[in-house]
């Protein structure tokens, strides 16, 4: 059944491909030509995200240097007890808004030194999978889309983020 799986795992992205050149064909589209286009307007907006990229790149740098994340862990450290949240918890609960890359690697932390079977564990996927990185992703859209006033985006999206940690914490405590 693995190599069946294997199998098809491998052969899933070759086969697509050819189903979008059949399809081409059959459609009379210059199937090479509608690509290149594709890949120079991924070009463009590449360069028009950079310049956003780059500084939320460097501001992350410098608050995980800084030691900001220590005192704001510290600072919710009453609430973090209230929910009854593992300690280990609550560095993810802060870097998964500003940082994916953070966060993985803190969730993936949790999961080498407590298990993914344990309760801190089951927090951590499901705070991973219910909460997004509310920086980048405000960042990343608006700055393609052009828009300048954001107004109460940011403070709807951490909303959203304390709501899934909480959800997660509380949800996961009830099923394990």
């Amino acid at each position: 059944m693995t190599n069946i799986i294997n199998y098809f795992s491998s052969a899933a992205i070759p086969i697509f491909i050819l189903i979008i050149v059949f399809y081409g064909l059959k459609e009379k589209v210059k199937v090479f030509d509608v690509f290149l286009d594709g890949s120079k307007e991924g070009i463009e907006i590449v360069f028009k995200l950079f310049p956003t990229l780059l500084g939320i790149f460097l501001a992350i740098g410098a608050l995980r240097s800084s030691g900001f994340i220590d005192l704001v862990v510290n600072l919710i450290t009453p609430f973090t007890n209230l929910l009854e949240m593992p300690s280990e918890i609550a560095p993810l609960a802060i870097l998964r808004p500003i940082s994916g890359s953070a966060s993985m690697a803190v969730a993936t932390d949790i999961m080498q030194n407590y298990g993914v079977d344990t309760l801190s564990g089951l927090i951590t996927s499901t705070i991973m999978g219910s909460t997004e990185t509310t920086f980048y992703t405000i960042a990343i859209y608006t700055s393609c889309v052009g828009i300048k006033k954001t107004r109460g985006i940011l403070a709807a999206a951490l909303a959203a983020d304390v709501a899934g940690i909480v959800a997660s914490t509380v949800i996961c405590r009830i099923l394990s």
